[in-house]
């Protein structure tokens, strides 16, 4: 059992409205660094929520949300943007490619933001297109390739970096199940070779039977589901 000495991520009765939605009440959880967690609940349960939270890309309204010992909620918009820059890979649901960028200028994003030198970026770059079988795809323009091949696309944009935390909504989503395997191994190997915290919000039986620990979204509280 985790506790709040342990946790590497730590939310602490936090609260999250949209409107007069409420998505989450009074949520508490832990996670130790190095996890693989899948998130799962019927859609509009507050998966992609919980995520954005964790990623310090919302506030909560009310709690206390901590990422290796920084609250978040008591950072300003700057520093959590700073903090995502360096440590956080993010695969979005709907992938959020920057249109005007090729396949391989989006993937390498990361680390030009984080001043990277071009020749690392290139060879990291070319690595991971590789793997993911996008290298046709590298001087394409998102709307040129396929809905399978942008969710890869984002997938290595979101782990190029090396994060220590990778949260990951429905990653697995538009791929044919042979690649979507593919693309789990991918990513759970990326972060057990780092010890990075991985967390999947998914529909899936079969990706969340490939974590180390199962939770579920019920009536805006987290629950244990077991492995």
């Amino acid at each position: 059992m985790n506790t709040a000495t342990s946790a590497w991520i730590e939310l602490d009765n936090v609260t999250k409205r949209y409107g007069p939605q409420l998505v989450l009440e009074a949520a508490q959880l832990t996670v130790e660094r190095g996890q693989m967690v899948a998130v799962m609940g019927r859609s509009g349960s507050g998966k992609s929520t919980l995520l954005r939270l964790i990623g310090g890309l919302e506030a909560a309204d009310e709690g206390v949300v901590r990422v290796d010992g920084i609250d978040l909620t008591a950072l300003t918009e700057t520093q959590r943007a700073r903090r995502r820059r360096s440590g956080l890979g993010f695969v979005f649901q709907s992938f959020n490619l920057i249109p005007t960028l090729t396949v391989a200028e989006n993937v390498e994003l990361p680390l030009a933001l984080n001043d990277v030198a071009e020749a690392k970026v290139r060879e990291r770059s070319r690595a991971l297109l590789d793997d993911l079988g996008l290298r046709g795809c590298a001087d394409r323009f998102p709307e040129d390739i396929s809905g399978g091949e942008q969710q890869r696309a984002a997938i290595a944009r979101a782990v190029i970096h090396e994060p220590k935390l990778v949260l990951a909504d429905e990653p697995t989503g538009n791929l044919d199940a042979e690649t979507a395997q593919h693309v789990l191994e991918l990513l759970s190997r990326t972060c057990r070779e780092r010890n990075a915290t991985l967390i999947v919000a998914t529909h899936s039986a079969e990706v969340a039977s490939q974590a180390a620990r199962v939770l579920r979204i019920r009536a805006g509280r987290i629950e244990e589901a077991g492995p």
